[in-house]
């Protein structure tokens, strides 16, 4: 029996009036947490949720998120996290896709959420902070854990391909389970004593195995920030005695160029974790040297759980790698034929281990595409240096990673796509200082057809999340394109670069 949902039992085993999660002034110990997701589970059963049913799960940072997560999983169900800034039709398709049953979805964004769960057919749970605790209690509570098995799907994480729309990587109660060990024991070495400070998105594999999962098996606190914001991160950093960080190179970022700084003890930080893209190595350098803690950086994906190499607080640290395997994985190199990669060549990183997803759900076909002989092929190419650490030299293709967040081009070009005036349009990332990368749209228009920049971003703003959309729109004659005919985005340059 491995349902993931026991961790959270044996921990309120171990120590009821722990605090599993605060947010400001709210505190919910591993008792009244563990209780709660009884009654969540209960309310999941009364609304006819069975064993393998999907319950979608649309919250910011919020304790309720641990609560529905926990209690979702606790009835067996398969939980399905989405980005509460989607909009309805993103809903609507995620909802489809997953077959899910009920959209558990915060009241701030209603709209969006009750429209595409209507067209989904779908059955809408709202989550009020006011009502939450009354509407949760009144149902009768399901005090066991529904037995899993190690290959049961217990997430499926949604994550866009460079073609096509968003895949759902499941990833069992196996995967999860060990992926939390590894990072519990192997890189943030955690203890009921510690304080990890949750302002990574639950909805993100990187925040659910490295903040949630990680807390909850150790009976440690977990400190919500529902929107990253660096002067509050400082505040709740200082205020809550935090010990553990997990961020995206952004973040730190922010940290570390905030004006007030200085002014904040976190003499309390001992580990930090980072991931999501490429730190700069002069980032990773200051914030250590002013905020005293030791930066940790790693790499992994949706598909793996996400922690798949590590750079181990055990062993030498290099900056500007992604370290080693971490304990229960194997990473290789493979050359563009898919044979190993010749010694000291570049490849595309093959991982192999217990992190590795079950397939993506429903589509047999690019599951076997990714996953040949058990290796998952990640698209990203790497080195790997004498000391068998690894490095990225070129980032999967076409993937954009602004702010943290990723975005694949062809979702947005396929929006702008549907305005009557493009022809062909090309989605690239554009440097920027801050975010890492910003959403830049190279658009040639049909003949006899005219729009302007703002009419296209505004066509676009309302159909997807609002950190997908492009900021900087420019107009061609025509794209580059190779003997094929595709178009070469390599060849593209925006007005700005």
């Amino acid at each position: 029996m491995t349902n993931l949902a026991q961790n959270l039992t044996a921990s309120a085993e171990r120590q009821p009036d722990g605090v599993a999660v605060r947010l400001d002034d709210l505190e919910i110990t591993y008792a009244a947490l563990d209780g709660s997701t009884a009654h969540l589970a209960g309310l999941l059963r009364a609304k006819g949720v069975e064993p393998d049913d999907k319950v979608a799960i649309s919250l910011p940072n919020v304790p309720p998120f641990a609560v529905c997560y926990y209690g979702a999983l606790r009835a067996g169900a398969v939980v399905v996290p989405l980005n509460p800034l989607l909009k309805a039709r993103e809903v609507a398709y995620h909802l489809s896709d997953s077959g899910a049953k009920v959209l558990i979805a915060w009241h701030d964004f209603e709209d969006a959420a009750r429209a595409g769960a209507e067209e989904a057919g779908a059955e809408l749970v709202l989550v009020r902070p006011e009502d939450f605790a009354e509407l949760v209690g009144a149902a009768e509570p399901f005090t066991e854990v529904v037995e899993r098995a190690d290959s049961d799907t217990a997430v499926i994480l949604y994550t866009s391909g460079t073609t096509g729309k968003p895949k759902g990587a499941e990833l069992t109660h196996a995967n999860l389970s060990s992926n939390a060990r590894v990072a519990a024991e192997s890189l943030l070495e955690l203890g009921p004593d510690d304080v990890i400070l949750g302002s990574l998105p639950l909805f993100h594999a990187f925040g659910q195995t490295c903040a949630l999962n990680t807390a909850v098996l150790c009976g440690a606190t977990l400190t919500l920030i529902p929107r990253f914001d660096p002067a509050k991160a400082l505040e709740v950093l200082q205020r809550d005695g935090v010990t553990v960080f997990a961020g995206v190179p952004t973040m730190y970022a922010a940290l570390l160029h905030h004006p007030d700084g200085e002014s904040f003890d976190l003499s309390s930080l001992r580990t930090c974790i980072s991931g999501g893209s490429a730190m700069p190595v002069e980032v990773m350098r200051a914030f250590g040297e002013k905020f005293g803690a030791t930066v940790l950086e790693g790499y992994g994906l949706s598909e793996t759980s996400p922690v798949a190499s590590f750079n181990l607080p055990t062993m030498e640290r290099k900056p500007g790698s992604i370290g080693v395997p971490v304990d229960g994985v194997e990473m290789k190199l493979l050359d563009p034929d898919g044979a190993d990669a010749a010694e000291g060549e570049d490849g595309e990183i093959a991982i192999k281990g217990e992190n590795v997803m079950k397939g993506y759900w429903g589509k047999p076909e690019a599951t076997a595409e990714a996953i040949v002989d058990g290796w998952f092929r990640s698209g990203d190419i790497a080195r790997k240096d004498d000391d068998g650490y690894y490095y990225i030299v070129d980032r999967k293709k076409d993937l954009i990673i602004r702010g943290g967040y990723n975005v694949y081009p062809r979702e947005i070009e396929e929006v702008m796509y549907e305005h009557p005036a493009v022809a062909e349009v090309a989605v690239i990332g554009i440097p920027h200082e801050s975010l890492g990368e910003e959403i830049g749209a190279a658009v040639a228009l049909k003949e006899g057809h005219s729009v302007t920049a703002e009419e296209l971003i505004a066509h676009v703003k309302p159909l997807v999340a609002g950190y997908k959309y492009p900021r900087i729109v420019w107009f061609v004659d025509a794209l580059p394109k190779g003997a094929t005919g595709k178009i070469l985005k390599r060849e593209i340059s925006s007005p700005q670069q």
